[in-house]
């Protein structure tokens, strides 16, 4: 899907097993930006490098123009085709320090955030080539760059990447969406990234990993919408751990209060964790 005359957009559908023959439907967004080099943000999840591929020749691209595979963080659905990508257009790697390990290795993330139907979403480990730190840029040939914005809260190094000439800001997982089943580890974390990207100025498109592309005056919905949802959650679980100490109690009762699906509860736990530690630790929301 074409965005702007530089930003190509590819939404791929995957699944994760939810135990008992049931799955939980997802799709992620994997976001091409095109300069005199060309840029792919996320690689969706294993089996992804066909579709990718093919959106970079509907940009009118070939393979090897594609520079670098910016990964706005080291989770499965964004670093799962990245391995078949890297070897099919040689681009380099790159992403922010505190994902790096997980990017590297993808068995400790594995041990470490275990979501289910893992060794499915991810082809393999690669290596980070470039680190990113808040405020570099990310060439695209020319005097063209997309600056990097640090918005940690989904993870503790996810970034959102701003194309400003054309007012594209590109936020990967870091604002939640209606309807969605959300996930992120920090809501205080989160909340005070979807502040700073609300302050930014000159945002006329807004592509996140899970929505579809929000124009003019959908972008400030959109991520008042992201505030919204962690709120809403945090409600939710101040009800819940008032009759419940257990945390896996806590989500069940969560998830209920919500109406969300029971194959929800591997997703959202991790979620839910975060705001248990919000509350012990006395913030509000």
């Amino acid at each position: 899907m074409k965005i702007t005359p530089s930003v190509y957009s590819r939404k791929i559908p995957f699944r994760i097993p939810a135990g008992g023959g049931r799955f939980i439907e997802r799709s992620v967004n994997a976001v091409l930006v095109t300069g005199r080099e060309a840029c792919l943000i996320d690689a969706g999840v294993a089996g992804s490098a066909p579709s990718l591929l093919a959106l970079v020749g509907e940009a009118g691209r070939r393979p090897g123009e594609v520079s670098s595979l910016v990964l706005t963080h080291s989770h499965p659905d964004h670093l799962g085709g990245a391995l078949a990508f890297q070897r099919a257009t040689g681009c380099i790697i790159a992403a922010h320090p505190a994902e790096r390990a997980w990017i590297e290795d993808t068995g400790l993330q594995a041990r470490e955030r275990p979501v289910p139907g893992f060794s499915t979403l991810v082809e393999g480990s690669v290596r980070v080539d470039r680190l990113l730190e808040d405020g570099d840029r990310v060439g695209i040939g020319g005097d063209r760059s997309i600056t990097v914005l640090h918005t940690p809260g989904h993870s503790p190094g996810s970034i959102s990447l701003f194309l400003e000439d054309e007012g594209v800001l590109i936020t990967g997982d870091a604002v939640s969406v209606t309807g969605e089943i959300p996930v992120y580890d920090d809501p205080i974390t989160s909340l005070r990234s979807i502040g700073r990207l609300q302050d930014l100025e000159g945002v006329r498109v807004l592509l996140s990993s899970w929505d579809r592309p929000r124009k003019g005056a959908e972008v400030k919905q959109a991520l008042d919408d992201g505030v919204e949802v962690i709120r809403t959650l945090h409600a939710a679980v101040v009800r819940a751990a008032g009759n419940e100490t257990d945390p896996s109690g806590i989500t069940r009762r969560v998830v209920e209060g919500l109406g969300l699906p029971e194959a929800a509860l591997p997703v959202i736990s991790r979620t839910v964790a975060g705001h248990i530690r919000a509350i012990g630790n006395g913030e509000s929301i």
